[in-house]
């Protein structure tokens, strides 16, 4: 509907701001929607009908373990229910330089190591976040972060995200929305109130191009296979071996569990979630330091039975000490929760079941299970083709092993595959894909891996492809660890594959032996030249392990080796590796 306006007030109308406009645009569809307008009406021959402007409207989802793509595909579907034209796009996906010439922007992204955003999602960032940042005065925004509020950079990269787009000009539709590990709630809240914000801006359509993308989006999400997180399929653990040696500092497993009768389908790159149980013993162990009784019925079941499969006993957070300070009137806790550095400090060095047994106290069956968070599932990288072991997926876990106040404990998911579940126990399992970590289509392009520890994993999956798929191109290993004689995970696989031709070069770095610590990145450095050279060919870079140290180390040695091989600056070879990074050519999987 046109209604003709006056000279004066569209003068007025012209000195307001983008912000102003969607106001007074969201006011008028509201007051026409529930409320009578209080100025005189035109009279019926002043007005002519013509459809609204549709405002476009870009979703980018930024996830890490699917969370962030799941919720931006639930944003889509209810905007798309609106009669919105929307399209949700994965990050990975998304062109940043064609930001400037979006109408609506609205991201839905995780937050990764500390305080960065998901893989994915860092040409984005990076460029928001940079020299050439764009002018984005003509483009509103909002953002949705999720994340864990036990780490202190929680949802980060959402308030980052937030934080540059205002900064580049851009009007913000609404706060940021910030969801902790139970998101769902806060997401959906969220959602209502974004979708009837720009609802409010005008230009619904009922055309279908925005519910097709936005159905595409969701569709590319899922694996083709009917389990999920919310379904997972109960599975059965095969095998599992010991791979470093008997005297090794750490203990890894190599875990082969059976999908057989399941259907379920995987590439080399995805990765395994894996439900854990709590060992019995620990539950046993917090029952008896809170006088809590395991038969009690909490959310349905036994307390013991809700500790063993639905809360998450092992790791520390703030609101655990929060919380059970106030509970039980401890001044000690309730002092250390005043001071960030030092409770941060606390939580690091000490479990759950350490903060019980220092300060005991009687706990009431439902008092005790809130003070755990829920459960949730582990993410492994998968270290097998299904090429090569068929209804088969195998892992290789590091069990995390501690002691505390006299007394040995493992992780949850890592000590239940590594050392608790008995061979032919079940395991609910379900497949995360990740499209961000591929083998490259042509077979003949040359790869270089880059792992350490057990994030060579991905990497023993990406040479049982390559074999199995008969791939011409070279293969280049640059692994990590402690030491040879204990810690070279799969050496005799390795060697087999050097042997027959198939791995065309191995670097190996070895940090607990010899005289000085030598690291991956050292060896990124010392063949510099080689790795240029590769690049020059067309070499894929891939690189798996921890993203706060690890993967930041190998990232800057990259940066160097460029700029010194190919005779750059290190802005310009930064960008060359971005560059990498958008054309799939350099692909991390970080945790």
């Amino acid at each position: 509907m046109n209604i003709p306006l006056t000279p004066e007030l569209l003068a007025q109308l012209q000195h307001l701001s983008a912000p102003q406009l969607a106001f007074l645009a969201g006011y008028a569809w509201a007051k026409s929607e529930g409320a009578a307008i209080s100025v005189a009406a035109p009279a019926p021959e002043t007005i002519s009908t013509a459809a609204p402007v549709a405002r476009r409207i870009t979703i980018i989802s930024a996830s890490q373990t699917g969370n962030a793509r799941k919720v931006a595909g639930q944003l889509a579907n209810k905007l798309t229910a609106a009669g919105l034209v929307v399209q949700h796009v994965h990050a990975a996906d998304y062109k940043p330089k064609q930001l400037p010439d979006e109408d609506i922007i609205l991201i839905v992204t995780s937050t990764q190591g500390e305080g960065e955003p998901p893989e994915e999602a860092v040409p984005l960032f990076k460029l928001l976040n940079g020299k050439k940042a764009p002018k984005l005065d003509r483009l509103s925004f909002a953002v949705l972060g999720l994340g864990d509020s036990s780490y202190p950079d929680f949802c980060q990269a959402g308030r980052d995200f937030d934080r540059l787009l205002g900064q580049c000009g851009a009007a913000r539709l609404a706060d940021p929305g910030i969801c902790d590990l139970n998101y769902q709630a806060t997401a959906t809240a969220w959602i209502d109130a974004a979708a009837a914000t720009i609802a409010a801006l005008g230009g619904g359509s009922a055309g279908t191009s925005g519910g097709a993308a936005a159905t595409a989006a969701t569709a590319a999400a899922g694996t083709g296979a009917t389990y999920s997180k919310e379904q997972p399929f109960t599975a059965s653990l095969g095998a599992r071996q010991k791979i470093t040696a008997r005297q090794a500092d750490k203990n890894v497993a190599h875990i082969e569990i059976d999908l057989g009768g399941s259907g379920i389908t995987y590439q080399a790159g995805d990765a395994l979630g894996v439900w854990p149980e709590n060992d019995p013993a620990l539950v046993a162990e917090i029952l008896q330091l809170t006088g809590a009784d395991g038969d009690a019925v909490v959310d349905g079941q036994p307390l013991r039975e809700l500790l063993t499969h639905a809360r998450d006993i092992t790791q520390s957070t703030p609101q655990f000490v929060q919380q059970y300070a106030a509970l039980t009137g401890n001044d000690a806790l309730q002092t250390l929760t005043a001071d960030r550095d030092a409770l941060t400090a606390y939580l690091a060095a000490t479990p759950p079941v350490g903060i019980l047994a220092e300060h005991p106290a009687p706990v009431a069956a439902a008092d005790l299970a809130a003070l755990f968070r829920a459960q949730t599932p582990r993410l492994y990288s998968i270290a097998s083709s299904q090429d090569e072991v068929g209804d088969e997926v195998h892992l290789t876990v590091g069990v995390v092993e501690y002691d505390h106040h006299g007394n040995h404990y493992t992780g949850a998911a890592s000590g239940y595959l590594g050392t608790r579940l008995a061979e032919g126990g079940a395991v609910r399992v379900f497949i995360e894909p990740n499209a961000n970590f591929r083998l490259p289509a042509d077979g003949a392009t040359p790869i270089i891996m880059i792992g350490a520890g057990t994030g060579v994993a991905p990497f023993r999956a990406f040479m049982q492809a390559r074999a199995a798929t008969g791939a011409t191109g070279d293969n280049w290993l640059i692994f990590g660890n402690r030491r040879f004689t204990d810690d070279f995970l799969y050496q005799s696989e390795w060697l087999q594959y050097r042997k027959d031709g198939i791995l065309t070069r191995a670097d190996l770095a070895w940090s607990r032996q010899g005289a000085e610590k030598e690291y991956v990145q050292h060896k990124i450095a010392d063949n510099a030249g080689e790795l240029w050279a590769w690049l020059q060919r067309g070499a894929h870079v891939y690189v798996c392990g921890d993203a706060a140290r690890m993967a930041r180390d190998v990232e800057h040695a990259l940066i160097d080796a460029i700029a010194r091989e190919g005779g750059m600056s290190a802005d310009d070879a930064e960008e060359y590796l971005d560059n990498l990074r958008a054309e799939r050519r350099y692909q991390r999987d970080v945790y």
